[in-house]
Protein backbone atom coordinates (compact mmCIF):
# COMPACT_ATOMS: atom_id res chain seq x y z
CA UNK A 1 0.00 0.00 0.00
CA UNK A 2 1.41 3.38 -0.86
CA UNK A 3 2.52 5.59 2.36
CA UNK A 4 0.54 8.72 1.54
CA UNK A 5 -2.67 6.59 1.60
CA UNK A 6 -1.78 4.98 5.04
CA UNK A 7 -0.97 8.35 6.41
CA UNK A 8 -4.71 9.56 4.75
CA UNK A 9 -6.24 7.10 6.65
CA UNK A 10 -4.45 7.76 9.77
CA UNK A 11 -5.26 11.05 9.77
CA UNK A 12 -8.83 10.33 8.44
CA UNK A 13 -9.55 8.32 11.81
CA UNK A 14 -9.08 10.94 14.22
CA UNK A 15 -12.10 13.93 15.15
CA UNK A 16 -13.36 15.79 12.38
CA UNK A 17 -14.66 19.19 13.46
CA UNK A 18 -18.33 20.16 12.64
CA UNK A 19 -19.53 23.62 11.34
CA UNK A 20 -22.33 24.90 10.12
CA UNK A 21 -22.26 24.55 6.05
CA UNK A 22 -21.52 27.49 4.00
CA UNK A 23 -20.50 28.22 0.72
CA UNK A 24 -18.94 31.36 -1.13
CA UNK A 25 -21.30 34.37 -0.49
CA UNK A 26 -22.20 33.86 2.90
CA UNK A 27 -21.44 35.66 5.82
CA UNK A 28 -19.42 34.03 8.52
CA UNK A 29 -17.59 34.65 11.87
CA UNK A 30 -14.53 32.75 12.80
CA UNK A 31 -13.25 33.22 16.11
CA UNK A 32 -10.11 31.79 16.04
CA UNK A 33 -7.23 31.68 18.92
CA UNK A 34 -4.27 33.81 18.45
CA UNK A 35 -1.01 33.44 21.01
CA UNK A 36 0.62 36.74 21.54
CA UNK A 37 3.48 35.51 23.86
CA UNK A 38 2.52 33.03 26.59
CA UNK A 39 -1.24 34.15 26.64
CA UNK A 40 -3.83 33.23 24.50
CA UNK A 41 -6.67 34.62 23.52
CA UNK A 42 -9.72 34.69 21.01
CA UNK A 43 -10.20 37.08 17.86
CA UNK A 44 -13.62 37.43 15.75
CA UNK A 45 -13.18 38.07 12.06
CA UNK A 46 -15.93 38.36 10.19
CA UNK A 47 -16.46 38.70 6.17
CA UNK A 48 -17.67 37.34 3.63
CA UNK A 49 -16.68 33.69 1.86
CA UNK A 50 -15.12 34.30 -1.64
CA UNK A 51 -14.10 30.56 -2.48
CA UNK A 52 -13.93 27.36 -0.68
CA UNK A 53 -11.15 25.10 -1.90
CA UNK A 54 -9.55 21.55 -0.79
CA UNK A 55 -11.32 18.01 -1.74
CA UNK A 56 -10.60 16.33 1.61
CA UNK A 57 -11.52 17.50 4.84
CA UNK A 58 -7.92 17.65 5.68
CA UNK A 59 -7.33 19.84 2.56
CA UNK A 60 -9.79 22.29 2.20
CA UNK A 61 -9.69 26.08 2.88
CA UNK A 62 -11.68 28.63 2.93
CA UNK A 63 -11.24 31.96 2.41
CA UNK A 64 -12.87 35.43 4.01
CA UNK A 65 -12.71 39.15 2.76
CA UNK A 66 -13.86 41.85 5.36
CA UNK A 67 -13.26 45.57 4.56
CA UNK A 68 -11.36 47.26 7.56
CA UNK A 69 -10.61 50.70 7.88
CA UNK A 70 -11.28 51.03 4.07
CA UNK A 71 -9.23 48.55 3.18
CA UNK A 72 -9.68 45.03 2.10
CA UNK A 73 -8.24 42.16 4.11
CA UNK A 74 -8.77 38.15 3.65
CA UNK A 75 -8.07 35.47 5.27
CA UNK A 76 -7.24 31.75 4.36
CA UNK A 77 -8.64 29.25 7.39
CA UNK A 78 -8.01 25.77 6.55
CA UNK A 79 -10.93 23.71 7.45
CA UNK A 80 -9.52 21.19 10.19
CA UNK A 81 -7.17 23.74 11.90
CA UNK A 82 -6.99 23.38 15.68
CA UNK A 83 -6.82 27.40 16.17
CA UNK A 84 -10.11 27.86 14.98
CA UNK A 85 -12.59 28.09 17.75
CA UNK A 86 -15.70 28.29 16.21
CA UNK A 87 -17.74 29.58 12.91
CA UNK A 88 -20.85 30.91 13.07
CA UNK A 89 -23.21 31.09 10.25
CA UNK A 90 -24.57 35.15 9.94
CA UNK A 91 -26.32 35.67 6.36
CA UNK A 92 -27.17 33.08 3.45
CA UNK A 93 -26.35 35.20 0.63
CA UNK A 94 -27.05 34.60 -3.50
CA UNK A 95 -24.44 34.53 -6.09
CA UNK A 96 -24.03 32.56 -8.83
CA UNK A 97 -20.65 31.81 -8.76
CA UNK A 98 -18.47 29.28 -6.78
CA UNK A 99 -15.24 32.17 -6.34
CA UNK A 100 -16.84 35.25 -5.99
CA UNK A 101 -13.01 37.73 -6.94
CA UNK A 102 -14.86 39.99 -8.49
CA UNK A 103 -15.82 41.49 -4.95
CA UNK A 104 -12.04 42.53 -5.25
CA UNK A 105 -12.92 45.51 -7.65
CA UNK A 106 -16.41 46.45 -6.16
CA UNK A 107 -16.84 48.68 -3.82
CA UNK A 108 -19.40 50.45 -1.60
CA UNK A 109 -23.34 49.49 -2.67
CA UNK A 110 -22.07 47.84 -5.30
CA UNK A 111 -19.77 44.86 -3.10
CA UNK A 112 -23.01 44.22 -1.61
CA UNK A 113 -24.21 41.00 -1.87
CA UNK A 114 -28.38 39.84 -1.80
CA UNK A 115 -29.75 37.46 1.02
CA UNK A 116 -30.97 34.65 0.10
CA UNK A 117 -34.46 34.53 1.90
CA UNK A 118 -34.89 31.26 3.74
CA UNK A 119 -38.25 29.27 4.47
CA UNK A 120 -38.77 29.55 8.52
CA UNK A 121 -40.82 25.98 9.58
CA UNK A 122 -43.65 26.94 11.78
CA UNK A 123 -44.14 24.44 14.78
CA UNK A 124 -47.92 23.73 15.20
CA UNK A 125 -49.03 24.62 18.90
CA UNK A 126 -51.48 22.08 20.10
Amino acid sequence: MDLIKVVEQAFANEKVATYPKFKAGDTVTVTYRIKEGDKDRLQKFRGVVIQLRGATPQTKTFTVRKISGGIGVERIFPIQSPFIDSIELNKVGKVRRARIFYLRQLSGKKARIKEKKLAIVKEEQA
